[in-house]
């Protein structure tokens, strides 16, 4: 064909971890991750103010403690668990580390009960950022990936509703536990304002190279 394809924004999404054969998503591993989010949300008094002024109705750590990691050894567990998707999805991007590492700079815990939401961003300074899901209640929002191109579409058409997925401007990918998403950090997007009573939690990092 004499169209080439170029310039492709990659997104990685596959388990954490395979379950037994048998049994559901949800691995001991996981509820001993879930369990811990609570207890951070339940003794973080800094991170419950910082929420009160910049996401209401929600919890996350980002505000107040951004590296479990180094603070418990079943986040620290979570880091190594991530470290071969994250050097698989290197690989896929031809990153050239040049003898260097991709190390985990940050890590921290989101709790979306109704009608909480995260606004369209990005995470500068960092290499690789990602999502682990924790706990996903039926009907939990996605999380929504914006073109990075879109602020070049200067007098260009909308794209039609069944574009290739190559050719679409904005991509949901759905909340499942257990699932983890990498993309490069500087690639903008958000969730949407969750729609249901149960709470949807996620933990969200960002790896740098050193």
């Amino acid at each position: 064909m004499p169209t080439t394809q170029w310039f492709p924004t990659l997104i990685y999404d596959a388990q954490l971890e395979k379950p037994a054969p048998g049994k559901r998503r949800a691995t001991p591993f996981n509820r001993e991750l879930l369990a811990e989010c609570y207890q951070i949300r339940d003794m973080d008094d800094e991170g419950a103010d910082w929420c009160a002024e910049n996401y209401p109705g929600g919890y996350t750590s980002y505000g107040s403690m951004t590296q479990l990691h180094r603070m418990s050894s079943t986040f620290a567990e979570l880091r190594d668990r991530l470290g071969r998707h994250v050097r698989s999805f290197a690989r896929t991007l031809d990153l050239d580390l040049d003898g260097r590492t991709l190390e985990m700079t940050d890590c921290w815990v989101n709790i979306m009960p109704h009608g909480c939401a995260h606004t369209l961003h990005l995470h500068p300074t960092s290499t690789i950022s990602g999502t682990y899901y924790v706990k996903t209640p039926k009907g939990s929002s996605s999380i929504k990936f914006e073109d990075p191109r879109l602020s070049k579409f200067m007098a260009a058409p909308p794209r039609k509703q069944d574009a290739r997925r190559a050719n679409r401007t904005f991509v949901h990918y759905p909340a499942e536990a257990g699932q983890v998403l990498l993309f490069e950090s500087w690639l903008r997007h958000e969730v949407g304002t969750s729609r249901i009573e149960a709470e949807r939690v996620s933990i969200s990092f960002n790896f740098n190279w050193f």
